[in-house]
């Protein structure tokens, strides 16, 4: 049953009868109200009475994560535009540019990543097939990537030197990965991550020697 109008005494029993109908929690569906209740004429009482709707999955149609954004960027205030540049069956890449690049880029990639989550939960609700999301602005991945490289080789010529290891601020597990791919083949030292989500880090200590 995906529609019921219900009537009760109050608009909460209205709603309750009509959700033990449908058999739904109240979550699964789309309320409105039709009438509040209340004394009618000559004082009798008159029935509240609600129509109660079955929500519908959503699913992503072509244009939908771009769409999405949009709105995202009006609400925020931002100037912004984006397009899908790479596409395949597993995953999409979108670009973003406009005015406002920085401030959706935000520290570190903070704000770029969150709008990617996002993008990627909204795009994949009521999906069975997952599709990765990918987000990028000002070409900010490449170049946060060649940045970590240097900093993972400037830092573990450090350690290899004074013999002192090196704990690096929190980052999330795709910039981990950055660091420990480029440093997994070097002879001196070697990295590990420590703590837990979301302050997990990357640590660069000399390799122990073989005995």
């Amino acid at each position: 049953m995906d529609f019921v109008e219900a009537k009760g005494k109050t608009v909460d029993e209205a709603i309750f009868k009509g959700l033990e109908q449908m058999g739904l929690s109240l979550d699964e569906v789309e309320i409105e109200i039709v009438h509040e209740g209340g004394k009618g004429i000559f004082g009798l009482g008159k029935n509240a009475v609600v129509h109660l709707a079955k929500k519908q999955p959503v699913q992503a149609e072509k244009g939908a994560p771009e769409a999405f954004l949009s709105g995202l960027f009006e609400r925020m205030g931002v100037e912004a535009e984006c397009a899908a540049v790479e596409e395949d069956e597993k995953a999409l890449k979108i670009e973003i540019t406009g005015k406002d690049t920085a401030v959706l880029i935000g520290r570190r990639g903070d704000t770029l990543d969150a709008l990617q989550y996002l993008t990627g939960l909204a795009v994949n609700k009521g999906r069975e097939d997952y599709k990765k999301i990918m987000l990028d602005a000002e070409n900010y991945r490449e170049k946060r990537e060649r940045t970590l490289e240097k900093l993972a080789k400037r830092l573990a010529n450090t350690v290899a030197k004074t013999g002192k290891p090196i704990t690096l601020e929190p980052m999330n597990p795709y910039e981990r990965r950055i660091l420990h791919a480029t440093l997994q083949n070097h002879p001196r030292v070697e990295t590990v991550s420590e703590g837990e989500e979301p302050y997990r880090r990357v640590v660069i200590r000399r390799k122990r020697r073989e005995s």
